[in-house]
């Protein structure tokens, strides 16, 4: 069985993009003043000449994802209080004998264990989450969690190597200045994040599902460090539902609008551009110091996803990434055999003894084997080890895992648990079906349906699955139509920005999944 491969966007009804296109040859496609296509003039599709991204929206970008300055900053200035907490500490429990002490470079290599150990665990405490780091809240306990699990650690340590404490009571002086200094500096954060003078204004130009994504972005996100003025366009339906977000008037009021409510940033939204777009309104703004913004960009950047519900083909093949070198996949090649490998020799003991588990608890193979859809669009047989009893899909159709599922057994919700279920799918890498990270694989009925339902879903195929991908570790498990949309803009987003960072990153974020125990069905 072989599924097709390309399902062209228009036939889901994405807006068709006006472009010329003339091979081999390289033709400028502008438009001008009133919208009609030409040689001259402005191009309506970015005002900006698409420079980096990271620029325009003035975030740090890492490992081929974007974080808020803010954010960075926060972890990097709370590294230092961290540090300075330490020395603090070991002053009080030196006393005479600090200078002595710090004659050891030893003492160094002590102290950044310590505060290395807070950092790690006030991270796995989702303390920098983007949907917790401005919480006022949730935040205190997150990082009083974090910090007690790493009392805890440091506490093992120090009691299996004894040389490594740096003096009586420094673990215990150390991580509470830690906690005060911390929680007194988040305080500061917070504050920061809600002044209005450290923030700068922005308006969205247009309507539709893209300008409310992100007027509900912005404003649940301080720390972005931008103030949603409010929106020029037609007034918002109930399927934006944003009834908060202030209307400042139509699209041709731009320039009356910006001259009474000074902005810096407008994000441009408007779907249907020709004839409509103010461009002479824009270029007069962008050359007066206001920045130009496409929405598509903003909500990339800002989300680690792509609007799927308002992409323009357009801007998929304007838009920079969708490129893969060669390198790059011998590089995920080589990695995924390492590491399928070199996991492979560890769990090795622990895969026979599930085998045998799942072997005595219920009647059936300890392995299960289902076909997925790979790249192309076309089938292979993944391995798994069977956590369901055996006629859990008697129907013949595979069903989604729900909440306290009963066909799952005892043991597969241990194995569920601790994604011990997935590890035989390392002999799927092994065989070139998979690589370790990419978009997740799913049987070819549920993929057939969801090509037919969902616009450009097929783009998953043009790459190999992964054991672990972008989606995986952003959201939790897909049981719905609206689950698997938002699980696509995950995919498109990994597909585009495909790196190397960006794989080593999954990875970490998976290695946190499975430490936390969390997205568990």
């Amino acid at each position: 069985m072989q599924i097709p491969s390309r399902t062209w966007p228009q036939d889901f009804g994405i807006h068709r993009a006006y472009f010329h296109y003339a091979p081999p040859r390289v033709v400028l496609c502008s438009y001008d003043s009133h919208g009609r296509a030409g040689l001259k003039g402005l191009r309506a599709e970015c005002f900006s000449g698409r420079p980096e991204i990271s620029v325009l929206i003035k975030m740090v970008r890492l490992f081929n994802v974007y974080f808020p300055k803010r954010t960075v900053l926060l972890l990097a200035s709370e590294g230092a209080l961290i540090w300075v907490a330490l020395l603090a500490a070991a002053f009080l429990c030196l006393g005479a004998d600090f200078a002595l002490a710090f004659r050891d470079e030893r003492v160094y290599a002590k102290l950044a264990f310590v505060g290395m150990t807070c950092l790690l665990c006030i991270y796995l405490a989702d303390a920098y989450d983007p949907a917790i780091v401005s919480n006022r809240r949730v935040v205190p306990s997150r990082m009083i969690q974090g910090l007690g699990v790493a009392c805890l650690i440091v506490a093992l340590v120090y009691y299996a190597f004894p040389s490594w404490e740096v003096g009586r009571g420094f673990a215990i002086v150390g991580i509470s200045l830690i906690g005060i200094l911390l929680l007194a500096y988040r305080q500061m954060f917070f504050a920061m994040n809600s002044s209005e003078r450290l923030s700068e204004t922005a308006i969205i130009l247009g309507e539709g599902p893209l300008a409310a994504a992100l007027a509900r972005e912005i404003e649940s996100r301080p720390e972005l460090g931008i103030r949603l003025v409010g929106y020029l366009g037609k007034q918002w339906g109930a399927e934006e539902g944003n009834a908060s977000t202030r209307r400042l008037g139509a699209i041709e009021d731009l320039a009356s609008v910006v001259a009474r409510t000074p902005v810096q940033r407008i994000i441009v939204t408007m779907g249907d551009r020709r004839s409509k777009l103010p461009v002479d309104d824009l270029l007069a703004l962008k050359t007066s110091g206001v920045m130009i913004q496409e929405g598509s960009d903003f909500y990339e950047v800002t989300t680690g996803k792509l609007p799927i519900d308002s992409l323009r083909l357009s801007w998929l093949i304007f838009s920079p990434g969708f490129r893969v070198s060669k390198l790059t996949l011998f590089y995920k090649r080589l990695v995924s055999l390492v590491l399928a490998g070199s996991a492979l020799l560890v769990l090795w003991p622990v895969m026979v003894l599930v085998a045998i588990a799942i072997r005595l608890e219920s009647k059936g193979p300890a392995i299960f084997r289902q076909s997925r859809i790979g790249k192309d669009g076309l089938p292979f047989t993944v391995f798994k080890f069977r956590t369901m009893r055996v006629d859990a899909d008697s129907g013949g159709d595979a069903l989604p895992v729900q909440d306290s599922d009963p066909r799952i057994t005892r043991v597969g919700l241990w194995l569920r648990r601790f994604r011990l279920d997935e590890t035989p799918q390392l002999f799927n890498i092994l065989r070139g079906n998979m690589y370790f990270v990419g978009p997740r694989p799913f049987v070819p009925n549920q993929e057939l349906e969801l090509a037919q339902q969902i616009p450009l879903y097929t783009q998953r195929w043009t790459v190999k699955p992964g054991a672990t991908g972008w989606a995986q570790v952003q959201r939790g498990y897909c049981a719905t139509l609206e689950d698997n949309n938002e699980k696509l803009a995950y995919d498109l987003y990994y597909i585009k920005n495909m790196s190397i960072g960006l794989d080593l990153m999954i990875i970490f974020k998976t290695l946190k999944t499975v430490l936390l125990g969390q997205g568990v069905r």
